[in-house]
């Protein structure tokens, strides 16, 4: 009778905690990693990793599945990309608790601020739950490759208390706040993993409003924050604009201070904030010193806009001409955008900016026209272009101008050509500024976004886009090594929540784990899918070099390709004391 029912064999093992690499096998029994070293017994299944890296499962912890995780086994395209654990309920978005007479604003809420069709959320969820708890049992029926986990969303929260009276720029009153913190506590208790929010002028609603939280006063966040202390777990994380006279690090750190609680934030250029990132980091740092745990949330790549005619945006999306086929079916939008005629009329019109929040029009602009901010997506794209890649550069040398470039470029291969525009992490024209920042202790790698932009972002592949690009391929700057890529993207993820059952390969851990040919680590090309409910729209990357991705000790996905095989579920609250127990 077999010893183990897998055993990982003779692959260079990447343990997650930094320690050098080494080769050795991995022996797996009851869902946990059973052995590492040289493991003499034999396994019902067995695995050569010969030439291979074995790492733990990725953990991400900055994910929207919240809709999708109610109805998709398979929790792509994350899933795709060597994810074994995904937290969703981020930036205060999210659907619990519920009233029956809000179902449809936090549709719109969500499709506003994360761009997953309206249409296919209303399809897909059956919202068999109106509070937290009940949520989270709904999460808890159905299996799924992977582990998920929550937060509870600020909007939800908000909607479920004020009800009618949720506009931007409400008050609510000491008993409004009192009932929100019941929620977030009870919400807590019952197994989130701490409590999310939006302060951001770029996250609207579906009708332009901005979210629920923009203007809440620090005095409604730290009641909040306080339920959680009462709760004895939980991550407060937010996404902000960083205005100064919020003193957004102020009260977090006094938070975390209080209650021994980790704060995370959004840590990102961006035209929105108005504190500029050195200076995010060095008020983080200076909360740190005095006792708080604040986390700066940093993305490895820039964050922008993947557009295509039949994606969410495009440049000429505020073109009359472009109104008037807007409605209609692809087919008869891409025999009008290749007639000749249609172009020259569309590149004539000037832009229709009447409708166009004041907020955000000097990001509407650079959509529009920041042709030296937007890139040409070859087959084999590096995700940190240079100046000689952009839509003017390209433009200038075939001697046309921005638009017709642009225009020609999105008209490629039957109309489904792509422009890559980084709004995000990208002011330098370069991600040096991200290499120190891979080298801290107060930073996590995150932001995929997962699940949520559909048709503008692919970001859900970013530990995939870690690998090749910061990892092996870098060419304009400095790389980071494999041990310290592994640890961030696995234990340090999983620690800020708490989870310190996965992210390590050894004895007692989770059978969490990912056998992948580092030399054929590849991103495919974007494509446009139709395959949510509805018909839903989502913008989908796959990756090569995944031989084997293994959940609880489960293959679930050979070759980038899902076995079926759903040993995943719902995480509730902290998992500490399996770990220690198993591993004694």
């Amino acid at each position: 009778m077999p010893s183990f029912d897998l055993v990982i064999r003779g692959g260079t093992i990447v343990d997650g905690t930094g320690a050098p690499r080494f080769v050795g096998d991995v022996a797996i029994k009851d869902g946990l990693i059973a052995a590492v070293g040289s493991v003499s017994g034999d396994g019902a299944q067995e695995i050569d990793a010969t030439g291979k890296i074995v790492t733990p499962g990725w953990v991400d912890v900055h994910t929207h599945y919240d809709g999708q995780a109610t109805w998709d086994p398979e929790m792509a395209p994350s899933s795709w990309h060597g994810v074994t654990t995904a937290i969703m309920g981020n930036c205060g978005v999210g659907f619990a608790p519920a009233a029956p007479d809000r179902h449809e604003w936090l549709i719109g809420l969500m499709e506003g601020v994360e761009d997953i069709p309206g249409t296919a959320l209303a399809e897909g969820m059956k919202w068999d739950w109106e509070t937290f708890p009940e949520y989270l049992d709904a999460l808890e029926r159905l299996p799924r490759a992977i582990d998920v986990g929550t937060h509870v969303p600020h909007g939800a929260v908000r909607a479920y208390v004020l009800g009618d009276r949720e506009r931007p720029g409400a008050v609510p009153t000491a008993d409004d706040i009192a009932k929100m913190a019941d929620i977030v506590e009870d919400g807590v208790r019952a197994g989130a993993l701490g409590f999310s929010t939006s302060r951001t002028v770029l996250h609207r609603s579906i009708d332009g409003e901005v979210v629920p939280g923009t203007t809440a006063t620090k005095e409604e966040l730290i009641e909040i924050g306080r339920a959680m202390g009462r709760a004895g777990h939980g991550v407060f994380e937010m996404a902000s604009d960083m205005r100064r006279e919020w003193d957004e690090f102020g009260w977090m750190g006094a938070l975390s201070r209080e209650t021994g609680l980790p704060c995370t934030y959004a840590a990102l250029q961006s035209i929105a904030k108005e504190m500029p990132l050195d200076e995010q980091i060095s008020a983080m740092r200076a909360e740190n010193d005095n006792g708080a745990n604040i986390v700066a949330q940093i993305a490895l790549r820039g964050n922008g806009i993947v557009m295509a005619w039949q994606g969410t945006v495009h440049p000429f999306r505020l073109k009359p001409s472009w109104q008037t086929i807007a409605e209609l079916p692809w087919e008869q939008q891409k025999a009008r955008l290749l007639d000749p005629a249609f172009k020259a009329q569309m590149l004539a019109e000037q832009h229709d900016f009447s409708q166009v929040n004041q907020d955000i029009m000097g990001l509407i602009m650079v959509v529009c026209g920041g042709w030296n901010m937007q890139f040409e997506m070859d087959p084999d794209f590096d995700y940190e272009p240079g100046a000689d890649a952009s839509i003017l550069a390209r433009a200038a040398a075939a001697g046309v101008s921005g638009d017709e470039y642009a225009y020609d470029l999105l008209c490629r291969d039957e109309g489904k050509g792509f422009i890559y525009l980084p709004i995000l992490n990208y002011a330098d024209g370069n991600l040096d500024f991200l290499e120190a920042l891979q080298n801290s202790d107060d930073t996590v790698n995150s932001l995929s976004d997962g699940g949520a932009h559909c048709g503008t972002i692919c970001d859900a592949a970013s530990p995939t886009f870690m690998l090749q690009h910061w990892v092996r391929d870098r060419r304009r700057g400095g790389k980071i090594g494999l041990e310290n890529a592994v640890k961030r993207q696995c234990r340090d993820t999983a620690r800020l929540y708490g989870l310190e059952d996965r992210g390590v390969i050894a004895p007692g851990y989770l059978a969490d784990l990912n056998v992948i040919d580092l030399d054929a680590v590849k991103l495919g090309k974007p494509w446009l899918a139709f395959d949510l409910p509805a018909g839903g729209k989502r913008l989908l990357q796959r990756a090569e070099g995944y031989d084997c991705t293994i959940k609880n000790g489960v293959v679930t996905f050979r070759y980038g390709e899902w076995t079926g095989a759903t040993p995943g579920g719902l995480i509730r609250g902290p998992q500490r004391a399996e770990i220690l127990e198993a591993a004694e």
